[in-house]
């Protein structure tokens, strides 16, 4: 079976870029203990954009799915939904304005040529 990748597609306003990077430097080691998890990676936009790319790569979609009903569930428990969503109550405001969710099976890959 071959591996799954899940991009999120995040829309951050620049005002939002550096709470939006803390708040992931915050949760770092969170997914990385998940049944199944290959890779993360937060991409930053260089030019011509305000879409942050969240690579994650995972062994099977059950064990995504299973991230996306328990730990990642926890992770985000207390943060509003969608736009205008987390305020009030202490709850902080989302950093991305917008997200949509891109699924990819692996079906080619390659790494460097050791020497």
């Amino acid at each position: 079976m071959p591996s799954v990748v899940k991009i999120n597609v995040l829309t951050v306003p620049a005002e939002q870029r550096e709470v939006l990077e803390q708040r992931f430097a915050a949760r770092a080691g969170v997914v990385e203990s998940s049944d199944g998890f290959e890779w993360f990676e937060l991409l930053r936009p260089v030019e011509g954009t305000d879409q942050y790319l969240v690579y994650t790569r995972w062994r099977s979609e059950e064990d995504f799915q299973a991230w996306m009903n328990g730990p990642m569930r926890a992770a985000h428990q207390g943060q509003g939904q969608g736009q205008g969503g987390g305020e009030g109550a202490g709850r902080p405001r989302p950093a991305a304005t917008d997200s949509t969710l891109w699924s990819f099976e692996v079906v080619q890959q390659a790494a460097p040529k050791a020497d």
